[in-house]
């Protein structure tokens, strides 16, 4: 199936290509701040071809610069001293009389996993390209790198663990990040192959996860450059005065998706993701905001109250993708402002990226009920 084919197909209800794009912000490449650099709408459409590009010349780059080398344990019958002498199993063999000695030594070596891992990237992504020069490029550099002596078998996540990419060998960061997104954007497919995944329509948590992940990463390439203060994953507290013996270890933890602090004004608005409809059948049968949401946010803001001037300001974001509706609706409750917006996965890329900066850049919500950008426009509410 030829790139194109494969990019107007869907899992589920969401785009190859939609799904391509929440990829390339949840990847590592959206903490290093590197996606604002070269993605622009007009490139959205080819994806595979632009991760192949940049993973390309990181390759030609790392070919000049000669690539990263590693260490192996390799045990072996030697005619010299290499390492340490494992006696027991030269004496077993008799080797000395044959003038050699069996050793256990570290070997230099280009067959790292991390250049594993590029080798089998660029033959992946290679499927799903559709210029023929670049698709001759990324198959020329896996020969380059298969005549090193690079193997052309995938790394297991515990081989990249151990491989740690230091100071001296930081170009390679990049590089790998392009390889493993590449590797990402092959597997979205319901054809048969080597890898399965379930489509999200069937299986929402690889998809939810995937959705968080892509929020932060486009809020942390989006706002960072603006001065915003972008955190994910993180704890929040209660403001306990006391509490008794075993109470503390059944309290439930406050974990916040998402926390943004706008740079002018001193706003922080907290936002939480979910991967399902923001709505719910009510008691009358009519549709109803689902009222955990609402309590949750409530709990999140006002439990940090005193705590510092940003929370006295805060508000409340949900982001949820447009499910049987679409809704960008807001409320403020006892001074903090609490929004509830879809964005549409259906719509071509381009429309969704530009969907979600405008749902993040009009998210900093004075408690007055004023809603500001960072540009300084105002809507009341």
């Amino acid at each position: 199936m030829s790139a194109h084919l494969q990019a107007d197909r869907r899992i589920g209800r969401i785009p190859v290509r939609n799904l391509w794009l929440l990829m390339l912000y949840a990847s590592a490449l959206a903490r290093t701040g590197a996606i604002g650099t070269f993605l622009t709408d007009d490139q959205i459409d080819d994806l595979p071809d632009l991760i192949a590009r940049l993973l390309a010349e990181s390759v030609d780059r790392r070919f000049r610069r000669n690539l990263t080398r590693g260490y192996r344990h390799r045990e072996s019958t030697v005619s010299r001293v290499r390492g340490r002498i494992d006696f027991l199993t030269t004496e077993t063999r008799m080797l000395l009389s044959r003038g050699e000695v069996f050793c256990r030594f570290e070997e230099l070596t280009m067959d790292t996993p991390r250049n594993r891992l590029v080798r089998t990237a660029l033959e992946k992504v290679a499927r799903l390209i559709r210029d023929k020069d670049l698709l001759l490029r990324c198959r020329s550099l896996a020969s380059s790198l298969a005549r090193c002596g690079v193997s052309g078998v995938r790394p297991t996540h515990a081989d990249l663990a151990r491989d740690q990419i230091g100071r001296n060998d930081s170009g390679d960061r990049n590089m790998v990040a392009l390889a493993e997104l590449a590797f990402d954007l092959a597997l979205p497919t319901e054809d048969p192959g080597t890898q399965t995944l379930a489509a999200p329509a069937r299986e929402e948590t690889w998809v939810r996860r995937l959705f968080e992940k892509a929020v932060l990463g486009f809020a942390q390439t989006e706002l960072e450059p603006l001065q915003w203060g972008v955190r994910g994953g993180g704890h929040i507290n209660w403001q306990v005065s006391y509490a008794s013996e075993g109470l503390t270890a059944i309290l439930p933890r406050m974990v916040t998706d998402i926390v943004l602090d706008e740079p002018n004004r001193g706003t922080r608005v907290v936002i939480d993701t979910k991967f399902a409809s923001v709505l719910e059948k009510g008691r009358f049968g009519d549709a109803v905001i689902k009222s955990q949401y609402l309590y949750q946010m409530y709990a999140y803001i006002r439990s940090q109250e005193g705590l510092d001037s940003r929370w006295e300001k805060a508000s409340g974001l949900f982001i949820h993708p447009a499910i049987d509706a679409t809704l960008h609706e807001t409320v403020v409750i006892q001074g903090h402002a609490i929004t509830f917006a879809t964005v549409d996965l259906s719509k071509p890329a381009a429309e969704f990226r530009r969907e979600l900066r405008l749902v993040l850049l009009g998210a900093a919500i004075h408690s007055d009920g004023v809603r500001t950008s960072p540009v300084g426009d105002t809507v009341h509410q």
